[in-house]
């Protein structure tokens, strides 16, 4: 629990960065807003069709009670409006990330060079920012559909497939943005992944965080800037020394 709370606290500490820099992650704002303003267009239409949607969905329904009907629909259409959600905040942290590149590029930059600058071995690279973009797109797209189909099973479906889709978009979130600062350092997937799997409490800490702060009205907007300077502080983060165990005593 206690590396979960740190994880949640480093996301503070991405948006104490607007005391540091407040010009420079002002300039984050511009990606997120233009990505946001186009997916929030997208979750109005969603909402507003979804009645439709889910009756051309559920014709079979038809023919039941319509108590029944009522009920099974609205659990569709919550499957629905949930698996949407999932997939929107992982498109937009893939999608802004790529489209806002040279603007994330000087806010982690910035934090790591005021928490001291290692010496960087690899660029990240455009082409390297695309293929992680569409990598995400792709597992997010999975933990969508996981997530709605896990709101259909009765009484306990709702509540296991919020549980579900925060924790692992969570832990998306936390690897994409945590990817750049830990790419330049020289590390490839593999080495990424394992340095998360080490401290996941903290990881999905950061990221649990970050999700949640997402599903805020215009959050996305607002957190995105200091969740690239959280994520460059886990990055750094992850990378030191795991103290030793104490020894008992004689």
């Amino acid at each position: 629990m206690r590396e979960f709370i740190g994880g949640v606290g480093l996301l503070g500490r991405g948006f104490a960065q607007w005391r540091r820099r407040p010009a420079l992650m002002a300039l984050g704002l511009v990606p997120a807003a233009i990505v946001g303003l186009l997916f929030l267009g997208g979750l109005v239409a969603l909402s507003a069709s979804l009645p439709t949607l889910t009756e051309a969905m559920t014709p079979f329904a038809d023919g039941w009670p319509g108590v029944w009907a009522t009920v099974f629909r609205v659990a569709v259409g919550t499957a629905l409006l949930g698996a949407a959600l999932v997939l929107v905040a992982v498109s937009f942290t893939a999608l802004t990330l790529l489209v806002g590149d040279p603007f994330y590029e000087r806010i982690w930059r910035g934090v790591e060079k005021d928490a001291g600058t290692p010496q960087f071995d690899a660029a990240y690279g455009f082409w390297r920012s695309v293929a992680d973009a569409l990598s995400l797109i792709v597992r997010g797209v999975g933990i969508a559909l996981a997530a709605a189909l896990m709101g259909l099973i009765p009484v306990v479906g709702g509540v296991a497939s919020t549980l579900f889709a925060v924790l692992f978009t969570g832990w998306l979130i936390a690897d994409e943005l945590s990817s750049r600062a830990l790419t330049a350092r020289g590390l490839d997937r593999r080495a990424r992944k394992e340095l998360l799997r080490r401290a996941r409490g903290r990881v999905l800490g950061f990221g649990v965080a970050t999700q949640l702060c997402f599903l805020v009205p215009l959050g996305a907007v607002a957190t995105m800037p200091a969740a690239v300077a959280g994520a460059t502080l886990l990055a750094r983060s992850l990378l030191e020394p795991v103290p030793p165990a104490p020894q008992a005593q004689a």
